[in-house]
């Protein structure tokens, strides 16, 4: 027994021994024999860190068939580089890259004299026919790398959705939009072909052993492409035609919360973001940015009316044109009288005294408390970055005059995706939405995992929803442009805004800007799309009806079409 204990270690150490030598000798082969070659080869294949050298998830578009369409994607390409003391003449080489790939003359003399230097990187984001163009000319100290990079099938398509990555400091991630609110789910560890095994081993073996893996995949957004590009182009149109600050239109399912669409001017190009002079541009107007939308916030005061019985479409009141609420006056934008008017007027011709009327039929506090169910006051839980709190704080603490001013849209300042939520709930029945981008994760091995989003509270009741509704169907098919431009077949309900622009310093407004709002939504009494529109400081026009309904209008049939929605009267 003894015996063969001392056989088995005898054994061991034999193997150990003979696979120290192994070993040894490769090292001496590599080090010695063909040390010079490997380490001519080790330059020519630069050692890339992990940043650089990346994979991430994809981001897909979904056609209104579910079909899916890349959003972004990681493609493979190459890198170009130079060893500047093996090019036998800087001049020639650069002549000869320079006929397959631009290069910047300046730059790539400036690294290729640098003689001492092992790798000077020169061009990057090169494809493979180019790569073997130029690998096919055998040019000496000249190498290719390979590497990937984010790409963004559509340059400008939904841009500030989707957002980008990018660099800050030595981190590499998603910056802005969709890339960064799921940057842990789309980023991927990978593996690193380009780093030292034996250096990975030894550095990262507890990372390697007791890391435990976390999720990731790909991403479906509820972005329909067709109706992105539609949309973009639309509001390009408004911005070019009255030279506006901005414009920004969202199309949303108010039934579901799925997004169809968000388009906002200024855009920028996501392949080549590093040309943008401003970077106040990326961040997402959406979510970032609260506006003062004015007559586009009536509905929703009328609807708490409605719905707290105080009033119906044929409650009347005499119209004076102004309206004094403690020590202040109050006019309707164009100070004239109507005298006895409906509530339904009241939307029609968008009167300010009639809407600060329903609100003191209503009552100060009982006003409040239906403006802020609303959800204005909170998050709307959408899932993007940097989602700011729409500035509500006169419904929280304001007085009557507050109130009176809030009832037509003034004194409150709502994100656009604040304002398309509450809209919802005027459309869908009455309750709160969740806004939403994703629809589904597919996991590392295929699987589809779809994403749940909470449905609210009920704000309204089915039948105030109806009546405000049906107003808002009169609003279109009567109160603008004389009945022309109503849908014969389809029954559209929908509503402006125009507001003045409050002054950055606060405590009063701009006489010569204003912001243009527009939403509607159809069919009406069981709505698919709600499309809401905003214009910022648009010149030579004064009205949201003369800068927003034409493209309101025009989308509304696109979708109709598109979709192939069938008629509903």
């Amino acid at each position: 027994m003894n015996y063969n204990f001392k056989s088995r270690i005898v054994v061991i150490s034999v193997c150990i021994i003979f696979a120290a030598i192994v070993m040894v000798a490769k090292l001496f082969y590599v080090q010695v024999i063909h040390g010079k070659s490997y380490t001519e080869e080790a330059e020519t294949q630069y050692v890339v860190s992990a940043k650089d050298i990346f994979d991430r998830g994809n981001i897909f578009f979904s056609t209104k068939d579910e079909s899916q369409i890349s959003a972004a994607s990681v493609i493979t390409g190459f890198r170009l580089a130079i060893i500047p003391a093996q090019l036998i003449s800087i001049e020639d080489t650069y002549a000869a890259l320079s006929g397959i790939i631009p290069i910047d003359q300046e730059m790539y003399t400036m690294r290729a004299n640098k003689k001492s230097d092992p790798y000077e990187e020169i061009a990057t984001h090169i494809t493979k026919e180019n790569a073997d163009k130029i690998q096919e000319l055998k040019l000496p100290g000249v190498r290719m790398v390979r590497e990937k990079w984010r790409f963004y099938p559509g340059g400008t398509l939904a841009a500030h959705a989707l957002g980008f990555v990018a660099f800050k400091g030595d981190d590499f991630s998603g910056r802005y939009g969709l890339e960064r609110q799921y940057n842990d789910l789309l980023s991927k560890q990978g593996d690193n072909l380009y780093v030292n095994f034996f250096a990975e081993v030894f550095s990262n073996i507890t990372d390697s052993l007791f890391e435990s893996k976390k999720k990731e995949g790909d991403i479906v957004t509820t972005i329909e492409p067709i109706v992105q590009s539609f949309i973009e182009k639309e509001i390009d149109k408004v911005g070019e035609a009255y030279q506006s600050d901005s414009v920004g239109a969202i199309i949303i399912n108010p039934k579901t919360g799925e997004i169809y669409a968000m388009a906002a001017i200024p855009h920028f190009d996501l392949n080549d973001f590093s040309q943008v002079e401003d970077p106040r541009i990326f961040s997402n107007p959406f979510v970032e940015n609260v506006f003062e939308f004015g007559s586009v916030i009536k509905p929703l005061a009328m609807a708490a009316a409605i719905d707290a019985g105080v009033l119906s479409k044929d409650t009347e009141y005499i119209d004076k044109g102004f309206v004094q609420v403690r020590d202040k006056v109050i006019n309707n934008f164009d100070r004239k009288a109507r005298g006895k008017v409906s509530m339904q007027e009241v939307l029609n011709q968008s009167l300010n005294t009639g809407m600060v009327y329903s609100m003191q039929l209503l009552g100060q506090e009982q006003f409040f408390r239906y403006m802020l169910s609303y959800g204005i006051g909170e998050k709307t839980g959408i899932d993007l970055p940097n989602e700011t709190t729409s500035l509500v704080s006169n419904l929280k603490k304001g007085g009557m005059v507050e109130a009176a001013t809030a009832s037509f849209g003034q004194g409150i300042a709502l994100t656009p995706v604040a304002a398309v939520r509450a809209f919802s709930v005027l459309a869908n029945g009455g309750v709160l939405i969740t806004p939403h981008l994703i629809k589904e994760v597919i996991d590392e091995d295929g699987s589809k995992i779809a994403m749940e989003w909470p449905v609210g509270t009920r704000v309204l009741s089915e039948e105030t929803s109806d009546a405000i509704t049906t107003m808002l169907v009169t609003v279109l098919d009567d109160g603008y442009g004389n009945g022309k431009i109503k849908l014969e077949n389809y029954s559209v309900a929908a509503k402006t805004g125009t507001a003045q622009i409050a002054l950055p310093t606060g405590g009063g407004y701009y006489d010569d800007r204003h912001l243009h709002s527009f939403f509607g939504y159809f069919p009406a009494y069981d709505p698919q799309f709600l499309v809401f529109l905003y214009n910022v400081n648009p010149k030579g026009v004064q009205y949201a009806s003369q800068s927003l309904l034409p493209t309101f209008m025009e989308t509304a049939k696109f979708l109709i079409n598109y979709y192939d929605l069938p008629p509903d009267r």
